[in-house]
C-alpha cells in the first residue's frame, strides 16, 4: 500500500518540484544515517508528505544544504530535512518491515522474507522509541492481518482499520491539533486501502489471493461505487486537512491531495476500460 501519496509533477511549477524532491532527499539521507543501507531502501515518496505536512504544520527549524549520492553522482542536489525528517524515516522502516511480513505470508516472496530480517532489529528499535504509538500501530496490524485470513468482505470495516493505522501516524503530538491530523489520516488510510483493492484486484482474482471487493466486482455499479467511495475519503482528508493553519508549502500539499493522490486510480481505471473494450471488440 505504497506509492499513492505523490505530486502531480505536471501541474507543479519548477521551484515547487524541486523543494519536494529536496524533502524526498532528505528523507532518503536520514534513512541512511539512521538505518543504513537496508534502511535507504525502503524510501518512499508516502513518507516524503509526512514530513512536509508536519514540517508544514509545526513549522521547525529546517536544514537545507547540497550534496552528492549515489542516484546524483555528478552534480550536487539540495536536501532539506526537519525534525520530522527523523519520524518519517522511523514511520517508514516500520510499515516496510510490516510490509515484508504481509508479502511473506501472502505470497511467500523469499526477497521479501530476507529484507524483513534485515529490518526486523530497526523495526524493534522503532517501537521501542515510540511505546504506545507503536503497540497501538502493531495492535491494528494485528486485526488487519487477522480480518485479512478470515476473508473479510467488510470493505467498510477493512478500509477502516488502516485509517486506524494511517490516525495514529499523522497524529504525532498530544496537542490542539491531534484530532484534526487522526481524522486526516483516517480519510487518507481508508483512501489508500480502497485504492489498493482496486489496483490489484483482477491479480488477486487471478492469483485466488484475498481481495475485499471481490463480491463487488462484477455489479454493473462497480465503478461508480469505487470512485464514489473513494471521492468521499478524499474529501474528509482535505477537509481536516484545510483546517490546519499551514501555510509553507500549502500548494504543494494540497496538488498531492487534490490531484497526484488520483494519479494511479486514473492510471488503473483508464487501463481496465481500454481491455474491456477490447474485449468488447473481439
Amino acid at each position: 500500500m505504497f506509492g499513492y501519496i505523490i505530486v502531480n509533477k505536471g501541474d507543479m511549477k519548477f521551484k515547487e518540484f524541486d523543494i519536494y524532491h529536496s524533502y524526498y532527499c532528505g528523507l532518503c539521507h536520514t534513512l541512511k544515517e539512521l538505518y543504513g543501507r537496508a534502511g535507504q531502501l525502503s524510501l518512499t515518496y508516502d513518507m516524503t508528505f509526512l514530513v512536509m505536512l508536519l514540517g508544514s504544520l509545526y513549522e521547525p527549524e529546517t536544514k537545507v544544504w547540497e550534496a552528492k549520492c549515489i542516484a546524483h553522482p555528478l552534480e550536487k542536489h539540495r536536501i532539506r530535512t526537519n525534525e520530522f525528517s527523523e519520524y518519517g524515516a522511523d514511520m517508514n522502516v516500520l510499515f516496510a518491515y510490516y510490509k515484508c511480513r504481509d508479502d511473506w505470508e501472502d505470497e511467500k516472496k523469499i526477497t521479501r522474507l530476507a529484507y524483513g530480517k534485515l529490518l526486523k532489529r530497526s523495526c524493534r528499535r522503532v517501537c521501542v522509541k515510540y511505546g504506545d504509538k507503536a503497540r497501538r500501530i502493531a495492535s491494528f496490524m494485528r486485526e488487519f492481518s487477522a480480518e485479512e485470513k478470515k476473508q473479510n468482505q467488510d470493505i467498510d470495516h477493512m478500509a477502516g482499520i488502516f485509517g486506524n493505522i494511517m490516525g495514529e501516524v499523522l497524529a504525532v503530538r498530544e496537542d490542539e491539533w491531534q484530532e484534526n491530523l487522526k481524522i486526516m489520516g483516517n480519510y487518507l488510510g481508508k483512501f489508500i486501502y480502497l485504492l489498493d483493492a482496486y489496483e490489484d484486484l483482477e491479480e488477486d482474482i487471478k492469483e485466488q489471493r484475498y481481495n475485499p471487493l471481490f463480491k463487488k466486482y462484477h455489479d454493473p455499479d462497480f465503478e461508480e461505487e469505487v470512485k464514489t467511495l473513494l471521492t468521499m475519503m478524499m474529501a474528509g482528508c482535505c477537509r481536516e486537512f484545510e483546517k490546519l493553519p499551514i501555510i509553507e508549502n500549502l500548494e504543494i500539499l494540497r496538488n498531492i491531495l487534490y490531484s497526484g493522490i488520483w494519479y494511479r486510480y486514473e492510471m488503473v481505471r483508464q487501463k481496465r476500460e481500454a481491455e474491456r473494450k477490447n474485449e468488447r471488440s473481439v
